[in-house]
C-alpha cells in the first residue's frame, strides 16, 4: 500500500511538473514571438484626398468586418473575453489617439502585415485577410480612419493568458498573424471592381481568417468549443451544394439559412450585408465556383 502511495505520488508530482514545463515554454515562446520585429518597406501610399476616398473608405471599414472588432467610428472595444484562453482588446483607432505613432504608411503596415510602428507584431490582428488589399482601397481605408471624429475612448488592453499561450504554441491560436505574412515589397492591385468571380476572389480574402485558405471551413482558431466551426463555403455536398444566388444573398442579408434557422450571431453577416448588389454577386460567382471540397459538416455561412 506505502509503495502504491509513493508510486501515485510520483506520478502524480512529475505529471504537474510537465505541465508546468509546458506553460513555462509556452510563457516564453509566446514572449519571444510577441518580441520579434519585421521590416517592412511596401512602397509608399497615394491618397487622393477627397470625399469619394473617404467615402470608399468608409464602407471598406464596414464590408470588411473592421468594424466588427474595432467598433462604430474606430472607438475600439472589447472583442474576445475568452476566460484562460486570451481578453483581446481592438485599439481605438481615432486620431487623437493614433496620429502621434501612426502615419498613413504605419497604418497601411499595420492593416496589411499586422506590424506595429515599432516593428513589432500586433497580437492577433487578422492582417492575414488583408494582406493583398490593393494599395488603392488601403489608402481609402487610411483615409477614412484619418478622418474619424476623435474618441477619449478606452476599450482596455489585451492580455494573453497562459491557455491561449499554449494554444498559440501548439498552432491552434493566431497570436501572432504576422509571422504567416510574406512581408516583401510590392504594389498590390485589384481586379476591377464588377460582379464577377475575379472581383468576388479579391473580396472573398476576409473570409479567410475564419473559413480556412481554402475556404472548406474550420474551427476558428482561439474561439471557445461551444462556439461551432465556421463551416465549408465550396460546392461541396457539406457546403453550399444545392444553394442558390438568392439562398446566399439572404444568409447576409437577413442573417437566415435556406431552412429559415437563424445563423449564428458570431457570424457579422449584418456588416457583410451591406455590400452592394454587384459585390455579393461577386462573392457568390466565386464561391460557386470553387471546386468541391470535403470539409466540415454542412451549415450555412455562420
Amino acid at each position: 500500500m506505502r509503495k502504491w502511495f509513493i508510486r501515485s505520488a510520483w506520478l502524480a508530482g512529475s505529471f504537474l511538473a510537465a505541465v508546468a514545463a509546458l506553460f513555462v515554454f509556452a510563457w516564453f515562446k509566446a514572449e519571444a514571438d510577441m518580441a520579434r520585429t519585421y521590416d517592412v518597406s511596401d512602397p509608399p501610399l497615394v491618397l487622393r484626398g477627397d470625399a469619394a476616398e473617404r467615402e470608399r473608405g468608409e464602407h471598406l471599414y464596414t464590408v470588411t468586418g473592421c468594424v466588427e472588432c474595432h467598433g462604430e467610428a474606430g472607438r475600439g472595444k472589447v472583442f474576445i473575453d475568452a476566460g484562460p484562453v486570451a481578453y483581446v482588446v481592438a485599439p481605438n483607432l481615432t486620431p487623437a489617439v493614433v496620429a502621434g505613432r501612426y502615419d498613413a504608411d504605419r497604418l497601411a503596415v499595420a492593416i496589411r502585415h499586422g506590424v506595429g510602428p515599432d516593428g513589432r507584431p500586433l497580437r492577433v490582428m487578422p492582417s492575414a485577410d488583408f494582406m493583398n488589399l490593393s494599395d488603392a482601397d488601403t489608402a481609402a481605408l487610411v483615409a477614412y480612419l484619418q478622418s474619424l471624429p476623435d474618441s477619449d475612448n478606452d476599450p482596455g488592453t489585451t492580455e494573453i493568458r497562459p491557455l491561449g499561450r499554449v494554444l498559440a504554441m501548439m498552432g491552434k491560436f493566431h497570436l501572432v498573424p504576422a509571422a504567416d505574412i510574406d512581408h516583401g515589397p510590392r504594389t498590390r492591385v485589384a481586379p476591377p471592381a464588377g460582379p464577377t468571380a475575379e472581383y468576388g476572389a479579391y473580396l472573398a480574402q476576409v473570409c479567410t481568417g475564419c473559413h480556412g485558405m481554402g475556404w472548406t471551413g474550420q474551427r476558428v482558431p482561439g474561439t471557445p468549443p461551444e462556439l461551432p466551426p465556421a463551416p465549408n463555403l465550396t460546392a461541396h455536398a457539406t457546403g453550399l451544394a444545392g444553394w442558390t444566388e438568392a439562398d446566399f444573398v439572404r444568409v447576409l442579408r437577413e442573417g437566415k439559412r435556406p431552412d429559415g434557422g437563424e445563423v449564428h450571431p458570431f457570424m457579422p453577416w449584418r456588416s457583410y450585408g451591406r455590400m452592394s448588389d454587384d459585390e455579393m454577386q461577386a462573392l457568390w460567382r466565386h464561391l460557386s465556383a470553387l471546386p468541391p471540397k470535403a470539409g466540415l459538416p454542412r451549415q450555412a455561412p455562420g
